[in-house]
């Protein structure tokens, strides 16, 4: 598996998604999707979430839209950092998930991104910044991308 991997409560998530891997493919991050639902596949999420760590992986984004249970169900069962992407929709327009990512209990993080499309590239961004930690090369490429003015 993946260093990354990003985790859409829907496949309605997929097209903001897509900001994300644009900017993880221009980092040279590989990444897995994957798409299950805290609340239609919560056996799934926990069986992935369990094991994430053992097999390779570093860092999960996780985007989910309306209750956003996604990201809080997956930190509850991993030491991994999980990055809160809120996806934009129902009835609060993103509002919704936002908040639902953002109010986590304490010991329970899900540091949070902006809601849709922005909140997906700095997902990216965030995550390229951790795994720069302990990565010269990558820290590098993340300078020469500030001097770009941070944007592809």
């Amino acid at each position: 598996m993946s260093e990354v991997v990003i985790v859409m409560g829907s496949k309605s998530d997929a097209e903001t998604m897509k900001n994300c891997e644009t900017y993880l493919n221009y980092f040279g991050i590989s990444y897995d999707v994957k798409i299950m639902s805290a609340h239609r596949n919560p056996e799934e999420v926990s069986e992935f979430s369990k094991n994430a760590d053992k097999n390779g992986v570093k860092i999960i984004i996780a985007a989910a839209g309306m209750a956003a249970h996604l990201g809080g169900v997956i930190a509850a069962h991993t030491v991994l950092p999980v990055l809160g992407v809120p996806m934009k929709g129902g009835a609060m327009d993103g509002l919704d998930a936002l908040l639902s990512m953002v109010q986590m209990p304490a010991g329970v993080p899900v540091p949070t991104l902006a809601i849709g499309n922005a909140g997906a590239r700095n997902a990216a961004i965030t995550a390229v910044q951790i795994l720069a930690l302990n990565n010269d090369d990558l820290k590098q490429k993340l300078i020469e991308f500030k001097k770009m003015g941070s944007k592809l």
